[in-house]
């Protein structure tokens, strides 16, 4: 029998130098893409720290299969030192050189000969220094009570930034099972995918971990923390061990999150119709941690202020990220984990039905918080950018790493999720569940494609789905429905929806999915019909020349913008909650602020829409209410800014006055969250005076003993507060930060001092983060709000500019963008100069198609400036 590395003889040669060649031109082809001719079944990794000097070695043993003859082995490595490598194949071992490709992330082993298809195993040592941009392997660092400093070693793949901790196949499609092995300190201790199998004291003082195989999956879900950790006692969620992992003296904030993490674990398994597919749930809280939260297997990794919180303290938008954030995660056991895209450009779906299934579970676990309403607030984001020329469609070629760090923006999350949703409405719940059953039940611990999805719910329900979402998924932007009167009926026509000022998009049309109702003249129940909207002529819809009534996109469910005649905007903008729901109503002012950036409508009659609607009493609605009045408030000054504060504290108080500004006994959450929303409101945006003096009583009260203070209400007056503070308050607000007991009260603090009308305290905030006193993961974001202060937002974007290559330094490479977003509110000719003169000759990291959308929203934001002020002040002060 020949070896793997034998003399071929005469009859193999000619075989093998077809595939070698064959070889050859995939190696070549794309230099981000690993050839498939070699693929992992096995890694036994060890990984030894080194916290105090910030380094680790390691030593990773990899069973490989190849499938044709070849002359190297290439694989992944980004920017790790290889001292030794080897290569076993037949029983033979033999040394290779380990040549690095720093530029595609690559390294290729080079043996002697040729090596002969059949199983291989790879053997290589090396070492490297923890990453100082929250990816990769990492330190994450933390103070104790006694002002102490502690480091944690933690891990962050997503999406290829495994090849920085170890030399692996880091794509998606080469699946794997992964046996770790950590040589730690002796006082500290250590998670992982999978559960500690084995754990030995070394003469050295150190320990060794063991910890099982894991189930086949990707690289960029392996994970594992070292440091001083403490974990709650498990949970058995039918069979399944789930804890939470935090660092000392956190325990007392983790009972919230265990509830949401058994609840979802159950609602998943039983949603899926498959049990959770490996051996036990950690969900571990980082001090420092770039995203809101990573789906390791098994291993999932939190910022702080999501895991860990205190019910009783906490306000309801703060309870629902948290069950938001644990629900996707853990849905990301199933999609993503246990099928998993095949190459990055399917990670929209993957992060997409996450989304869409978070708010699902979230909703079952708190109906009434209206999770599916409150969806209208991100998912306008997501119409705002989706509108743009410079738009992208949902999936596109993704080439290399940093196409595939790109991806993770608004679009793939929020649209994704809109897509999705609005096809599981036009299918119906139950229909589209068991197409999502047979997906998963057919690719369960595989890869998948985009159109596998498709395939599978086109073969339970026989509808067209691939045909409908390919016109989605293939072109950016979205579609305006407009009801269109006919002689003898109301019909449906679609175009392109853009605004004005930054580009004009091309003609399109969508396979819409649309669901609408109507009320008939004499009928007491409305009815509801749904068909497919395919081209641009009007389609007519059956109801009659003049019902009472009709919504064109039936409880919000399309991912589309509606225009309708005013003669029927107008009685639908009378209609109650008895007609419409909350998400219908919440359309109507949303959908007229689109109006309004497109050139449809005019500041004036947006403003008169806003004043007809404020007799509602749901919190979505109102959320959308207030953004109305404050957008309008950004472009006046002087007397007719002080006539909008005074139009927004008459729209906002009565029903302030109807709630009470003291929570009664028998309110809800979503009551108690819009008696803060309306608070904030009339602090800030309707400027009053006896709301702030109001704001500072309770803040006060709140800073003595936060449990005499209702949370919603102690959080708007922290904003009420610092919008109209001075040098005292702001520093009382440091010290408030700093003593905070909580992540969710640290981070009100921390956010508000970027409110505050004096632009030389901003300043204080800009050296603390030059410091390093705010930490990278909350900087950017902190930027990004001080440039929306009024008073303070040019002066922050001349601190980001003169600062910029700091700033980049200092900052995590997807966070960048993230602080970019503030520069939208600088809309003026000159600040859209200034602006774009910066990055003429200068890169974002990972974010070049997310900053060329920016800047685009920044000219429209300028066009509206030009083209409504005028008009809005003219009509204010007439």
């Amino acid at each position: 029998m020949t070896t793997g590395f034998d003399r071929p003889t005469d009859s193999m040669r000619s075989r093998r130098a077809t595939a070698l060649q064959r070889y050859d031109r995939a190696v070549s082809s794309d230099p981000y893409r690993l050839p498939k001719s070699v693929r992992p079944t096995d890694y036994r990794l060890t990984i030894e720290p080194d916290l105090d000097g910030e380094t680790f070695s390691g030593w990773v043993q990899i069973d490989a299969v190849v499938d044709e003859t070849i002359p190297t082995v290439v694989l992944n490595n980004d920017g790790l030192s290889i001292s030794a490598a080897s290569l076993t194949s037949n029983g033979q071992t033999i040394g290779c050189e380990p040549r690095c490709s720093p530029d595609h992330e690559r390294l290729e082993l080079v043996p002697p000969a040729a090596i002969e298809p059949g199983p291989i195993t790879i053997e290589l040592v090396f070492d490297g220094r923890f990453n100082e941009q929250l990816v990769g392997l990492y330190l994450s660092r933390f103070t104790d009570d006694a002002g102490a400093t502690h480091k944690l070693a933690t891990t962050q793949f997503e999406a290829a930034h495994a090849r920085k901790c170890f030399p692996c196949w880091d794509e998606p499609e080469f699946k794997a099972t992964f046996a770790l092995t950590l040589v730690i300190d002796g006082g500290l201790d250590a998670v992982a995918n999978s559960p500690e199998v084995a754990r030995t004291a070394l003469d050295d003082g150190r320990q060794r971990l063991e910890f099982a195989p894991t189930m086949k999956m990707s690289t960029y879900l392996v994970a594992f923390v070292v440091g001083p950790l403490e974990a709650t006692d498990p949970v058995d969620v039918d069979g399944t061990p789930l804890r939470i992992v935090h660092i000392p003296g956190k325990g007392h904030l983790t009972a919230y999150a265990l509830e949401v993490g058994a609840f979802s674990l159950r609602y998943f398994t039983e949603y899926f119709g498959l049990p959770y597919p490996d051996q036990k749930l950690d969900l571990v809280a980082i001090p420092d941690f770039a995203f809101g939260a990573m789906e390791n297997l098994g291993c999932v990794t939190f910022r702080e202020v999501i895991l860990l919180i205190d019910p009783e303290r906490a306000t309801q938008p703060e309870l629902q990220r948290t069950a938001d954030v644990v629900n996707h995660e853990v849905a990301h056991m199933w999609f993503g984990d246990l099928v998993t895209m095949k190459w990055w450009n399917g990670l929209w779906l993957n992060e997409a039905f996450a989304t869409f299934m978070e708010m699902r579970c979230t909703d079952a676990f708190r109906p009434d918080w209206q999770r599916w309403t409150d969806f209208g607030l991100s998912r306008s984001e997501a119409f705002d950018t989706d509108a743009l020329a410079t738009t992208r469609p949902i999936e596109y070629e993704v080439v290399s790493p940093a196409d595939a760090d790109g991806m993770f923006d608004i679009l793939t999350y929020e649209k994704g999720a809109a897509v999705v949703r609005m096809m599981e409405q036009y299918l119906g719940e139950d229909r589209f569940r068991a197409g999502i059953r047979r997906y998963m039940a057919q690719h369960q611990f595989a890869n998948a494609e985009t159109t596998d999805l498709w395939d599978a719910l086109e073969e339970e329900t026989g509808e067209p789905v691939r045909r409908i979402m390919d016109s989605w998924i293939f072109q950016g932007g979205f579609p305006l429905v407009s009801v269109v009167p006919t002689e003898t009926d109301l019909a449906l026509a679609q175009t392109r929806m853009h605004y004005v000022g930054g580009g004009e998009g091309v003609d399109q049309t969508w396979i819409v999915p649309i669901r609408y109702r109507w009320k008939e003249p004499g009928r007491d129940e409305p009815r509801t019909a749904r068909q497919l909207l395919e081209n641009g002529d009007p389609a007519p819809l059956g109801v009659g020349r003049e019902p009472e009534w009709l919504v064109a996109n039936a409880d919000g469910a399309g991912f589309i913008r509606t225009a309708y005649p005013d003669d029927l905007l107008e009685t639908l903008a009378g209609l109650g909650s008895e007609e419409l729901s909350p998400v219908e109503r919440y359309a109507l002012i949303d959908d007229a602020w689109a109006a309004v950036l497109a050139d449809r409508k005019s500041t004036p009659a947006f403003l008169n829409l806003l004043e007809a609607m404020t007799g509602d009493t749901n919190r979505s609605v109102w959320q959308r209410l207030i953004s109305g009045f404050a957008r309008l408030k950004r472009l006046v000054d002087g007397e007719a800014k002080e006539r909008l504060e005074d139009i927004a504290h008459d729209a906002m108080a009565p029903t302030l006055a109807n709630l009470g500004l003291a929570p009664s006994p028998g309110d809800d959450d979503q009551r108690r969250q819009l008696r803060g929303d309306l608070v904030r409101a009339l602090g800030t945006v309707a400027n009053d005076p006896e709301i702030q003096e109001e704001a500072k009583r309770a803040l006060a009260t709140g800073r003595r003993n936060p449990e005499l203070v209702d949370a919603a209400l102690l959080a708007a007056s922290v904003d009420v507060v610092a919008a109209n503070g001075d040098e005292a308050d702001f520093d009382d607000f440091v010290d408030s930060w700093h003593a905070a007991t909580t992540p969710q009260e640290e981070l009100r603090y921390l956010g508000a001092l970027t409110d505050f009308p004096d632009p030389q305290l901003l300043t204080r905030v800009y050296q603390l983060i030059l410091d390093g006193e705010i930490r990278s993961q909350n900087a950017p974001l902190l930027l990004r709000r001080a440039m929306f202060n009024r008073h303070a937002g040019r002066q922050t974007w001349s601190f980001v500019a003169e600062n910029w290559d700091r700033l980049v330094e200092l900052f995590a490479a997807g966070l960048i963008v993230r602080m970019l977003e503030g520069v939208v509110a600088l809309d003026t000719p000159t600040d859209q100069e200034s602006v774009a003169g910066f990055f003429a000759g200068r890169s974002v990291p990972t974010g070049t198609m997310t900053l060329t959308q920016i800047l685009e929203k920044q000219r429209v934001q300028t066009a509206l400036r030009q083209r409504e002020a005028d008009r809005l002040r003219r009509f204010l002060v007439a």
